[in-house]
């Protein structure tokens, strides 16, 4: 596919996930706006791609947890035509949620839902009316049972999880498609963030770089959900079919709570 005019835009690229997606667009001739809340990162990881792929890298510097930061990312591209979309920025936190402070998770439904919702709204109306585009949706093997201790980050990948099928149905036939990946536990700065590093103990871990890759493959071919890994395969299918008194149990056996 030719790419040399296409342009992508991902959140959360400084690192892990997105920055391992941004690694393949380059490599492919994409173009690419970055954002995250670091942009010292962000220019570093800016710098190795230009240097790398000879391609256009623009960076903004964004904090989603703010609720102008979608239309001010949209006003800011608006001459710039996005052919694909990247809403992978999210984090999570593990503990008691009564015990828990109320803001943190309030920013991770504005980071994890909210903010995800109003780029793909934005950024969706040009698409459609270009008749072509695409977007990825970064869900989680989370969104498939429900998460003791680390619940509203659970909750937040069930909404990904379900809006973002749901808009891949409503857009088939308009040239726009809409990809779900759903990784699960991945070698990345993630659960050192979230306080969920014990949970790592339990489960099968995945390289940054073969989900993006996995992932980016997906996008590419217009594939509705993304499951990287074998074992992540089969624990999405066991959180679907088990009643759900059983998977909490089991995932508040693996947070070690």
């Amino acid at each position: 596919m030719e790419t040399t005019n296409n342009l992508a835009l991902i959140t959360g690229a400084s690192t892990g996930i997105g920055c391992e997606l941004a690694k393949l667009f380059a490599a492919d001739g994409w173009r690419l706006v970055l954002v995250a809340r670091n942009e010292a990162r962000l220019q570093q990881v800016a710098a190795e791609l230009r240097a790398a792929h000879r391609i256009d890298v623009n960076v903004l510097a964004k904090d989603l947890t703010a609720v102008t930061a979608p239309a001010e990312l949209f006003e800011a591209l608006r001459d710039m035509p996005i052919s694909a979309l990247v809403n992978n920025a999210g984090f999570g936190w593990q503990g008691p949620f009564a015990r828990g402070d109320l803001q943190v998770s309030l920013d991770m439904m504005r980071t994890n839902m909210d903010a995800l919702v109003q780029l793909t709204h934005l950024f969706l109306q040009p698409m459609l009316a270009r008749g072509e585009g695409r977007i990825l949706n970064v869900a989680s093997t989370a969104a498939f049972q429900p998460g003791p201790f680390t619940n509203i980050y659970y909750a937040s990948k069930a909404f990904v999880y379900s809006f973002s099928v749901a808009l891949a149905g409503e857009l088939a036939g308009t040239g726009v498609t809409v990809t779900t990946l759903c990784p699960g536990a991945t070698r990345t700065e993630f659960h050192e963030r979230a306080g969920m590093q014990r949970s790592l103990r339990w489960l099968p871990v995945m390289e940054a770089d073969e989900v993006a890759r996995i992932g980016y493959r997906g996008l590419m071919r217009g594939k509705r959900i993304v499951i990287p890994g074998v074992m992540n395969k089969v624990t999405a299918a066991l959180g679907k079919s088990f009643p759900s008194r059983l998977t909490a149990g089991m995932v508040r056996r693996i947070n070690g709570c």
